[in-house]
């Protein structure tokens, strides 16, 4: 362990060096200071939550990624061009020592700027605050400066109706010449459709189930946070809805009657004790509107509570922003284990795009080719053993880049989501341990298996 903690060491000393670390330092202190400054938030809490926290989250985890790609890409790849790793390699020490050394010294200097930067943004957070006005305050301290868990309806089990209906479609000619894939895909939308849609007119019931958590939420307000989706646009671009919550038979009842755009999130506060005995909160919407309005299954309707304060969770966010530079580190180490500066930099940012283009993986899965589909299935009319591979291949990446991407701890804090110690252990683990370990066990094994003395320096 002394070899290798030796070694972060004349790491954290060489990432000075690099004259982009520097660049991307000042980059790093003038956003996180000057960015809030010269941004004038709203005055709301809205407002000043974008700009101080979200903005501010966003750059240093922007630079500090580039920055952490850049270092471990370049202190590996240029000890090795310039034989300067031979003097060490040499020496009792493991080439897997020297390459754990490494991502330790790349680490130790992520924990101090990282742990500099949003110590800043917390602080400023708090400063600005006090310059709302008192009922922004409110809701910066209920939406904002809390961690809040959510709990959602129970999602119905559609397969059962989805193979009735095909069963049922299937009995014609023309849908049965048709792929069956296609129509499997025609039938889910229509079923889940019945359950989202709400006609004008018409009402939508949702029973919550707050289970054993009923017990620490009495009289503690809860928030409705919902999205929905309109079939025709109004002239306002507005919708009116009434909302109904409680239980009628228990007397503890609230009606409200909103008017809301539609494609958006939208969050508001309910008075307290409205759930019954059981932990069984009852919603009810009734459309107003001339149209109908849907309500997507995932993400229309959820019951927010508190369960946590600020700090921690703060904290806890930041934690796993360290993660994800673990895994930047071990990635840009990876590619340095056998190619040059500047290759090891081009491969370890494309897949840092490739990773960002889950959406265009998750559509070739679903189509089933990267080919042309049919433009009224929204399929391929015949897969062959090429699409098979591709689909294969892109399952399993997506599958890989979702181990990650799970994890949001900038849209959480912004939100006022709580990040359990759960989140953030399996955020390590996936993230780190996972992920990371498997790019250390094939850096370290390349590094190993190197031939160094092939390695020239400039002449």
């Amino acid at each position: 362990m002394q070899a290798v903690l030796a070694i972060a060491r004349l790491t954290l000393k060489a990432a000075f060096r690099f004259r982009l670390v520097r660049v991307l330092g000042v980059l790093l202190a003038g956003g996180v200071l000057l960015l809030p400054a010269v941004i004038i938030d709203d005055g709301t809490a809205r407002g000043l939550t974008q700009i101080v926290l979200t903005y501010a989250l966003g750059l240093i985890t922007a630079v500090l990624g580039l920055a952490t790609l850049w270092i471990a890409c370049g202190t590996l790849a240029r000890d090795i061009e310039e034989c300067q790793i031979q003097v060490v390699a040499v020496k009792p020490v493991a080439r897997w020592q020297i390459w754990l050394g490494k991502w330790l010294g790349i680490m130790f200097l992520n924990a101090l700027l990282l742990g500099l930067s949003t110590g800043i943004v917390y602080t400023q957070m708090l400063w600005r605050a006090r310059a709302l006005p008192p009922p922004q305050q409110e809701v910066l301290r209920n939406e904002i400066f809390v961690a809040r868990s959510g709990v959602k309806e129970n999602l119905p089990d559609l397969e059962p109706e989805i193979e009735r209906v095909l069963q049922e479609r299937l009995k014609n000619q023309a849908v049965a010449q048709m792929e069956r894939g296609a129509v499997r895909k025609i039938v889910r939308s229509q079923v889940k459709a019945r359950h989202e849609v709400v006609p004008p007119g018409a009402w939508r019931i949702w029973r919550i189930e707050l289970g054993a958590g009923k017990d620490h939420l009495k009289d503690r307000p809860l928030f409705l946070r919902t999205k929905f989706f309109a079939a025709e646009r109004t002239a306002s671009d507005t919708y009116v809805g009434s909302w109904e919550l409680g239980s009628p038979e228990a007397g503890r009842t609230w009606r409200d009657s909103r008017s809301q755009a539609a494609e958006t999130f939208h969050e508001f506060a309910v008075p307290p004790n409205l759930f019954d005995s059981q932990g069984v909160l009852m919603i009810g919407f009734y459309n107003q509107n001339e149209t109908a309005i849907l309500f997507p299954l995932e993400e229309g309707l959820e019951v927010l509570y508190p369960e946590g304060g600020f700090g921690p969770n703060y904290l806890r966010g930041v934690l796993i922003l360290f993660c994800w530079l673990g895994l930047l580190a071990a990635l840009g180490l990876l590619g340095a284990s056998f190619l040059s500066f500047p290759v090891a930099a081009f491969l370890s940012l494309g897949v840092l795009i490739l990773a960002f283009s889950t959406g265009t993986m998750a559509d070739v899965i679903e189509q089933g080719t990267i080919r042309e589909v049919n433009h009224d299935t929204g399929v391929v009319d015949q897969q062959n053993w090429f699409d098979h591979a591709t689909v294969a291949v892109f399952r399993g990446m997506l599958q890989a880049v979702n181990l990650v991407q799970d994890f949001s701890p900038v849209d959480s804090l912004s939100s006022g989501r709580r990040i359990g110690w759960v989140q953030l252990a399996r955020a390590a683990g996936q993230i780190v341990l996972l992920m990371g370990g498997l790019f250390a066990l094939v850096g370290m094994s390349i590094l190993t298996r190197r031939e160094l003395a092939t390695a020239q320096g400039k002449t």
